[in-house]
């Protein structure tokens, strides 16, 4: 069977709907930075996102060409994720989407290198013949955060976020945004498929000790 990360790290990818404090280790991404509403059809966000899986699923199916990745197993594609910030705002202001900045990212496993990323953005350059440049490998270390399954659509989302802040001052942690820790949400349903009343999607912030 091959490797999945939402199966494999249940306490990152599958919490409850209820508020949990939980350390994050780093993690490999594939990521693109933009900034505008994500609703926009003609926006960045989604050529970002057609950028991501054209190089996440050209590393995937590596095992299938002549390029070896030393170390190399047979793994699912992890869902997208999406770290999300404002000018001048303390986690997000839903009101106001098209002043969003952003990086989407899919996580990969540690066995790709820059030799390997390297040539999956080649590899999808020529059979896609788009851009892959914006596209870059990085290393993300969210430390510790207080996190919570939202079920539901992405504008009900405050009434998620209100209920993860009351419970980590209750457990003694406060906010602790900056220009490296940031609104994280990780996206587990398609929205272009799922009811939106239904949507799972794992919302984190980043705290400290008060």
């Amino acid at each position: 069977m091959p490797f999945d990360f939402k199966k494999e790290y249940r306490d990152l990818y599958q919490p409850k709907a209820k508020p949990s404090i939980v350390e994050v280790p780093p993690m490999r991404f594939l990521a693109v930075e933009g900034a505008g509403d994500p609703n926009d059809e003609d926006g960045e966000y989604k050529h970002a996102l057609e950028l991501l899986y054209g190089v996440a699923y050209t590393l995937k199916m590596s095992h299938k060409t002549e390029h070896v990745i030393d170390g190399f197993y047979q793994y699912v594609v992890p869902p997208l994720e999406g770290f999300w910030w404002q000018p001048g705002v303390k986690g997000v202001d839903y009101s106001n989407k098209s002043s969003f900045n952003w990086i989407s990212a899919i996580r990969v496993p540690e066995f790709v290198g820059e030799a390997d990323f390297a040539w999956a953005v080649e590899t999808a350059t020529a059979k896609k013949r788009l851009d892959f440049s914006p596209v870059k490998l990085v290393e993300i270390s969210e430390g510790l955060c207080v996190q919570c399954m939202h079920v539901g659509p992405y504008d009900s989302e405050p009434a998620t976020v209100d209920a993860m802040h009351a419970f980590a001052e209750e457990q003694g942690y406060k906010s602790d945004f900056s220009d490296a820790r940031r609104h994280h949400e990780i996206y587990l349903s398609d929205p272009r498929k799922a009811n939106p009343a239904k949507l799972r999607t794992v919302v984190r912030h980043p705290v400290r000790r008060a």
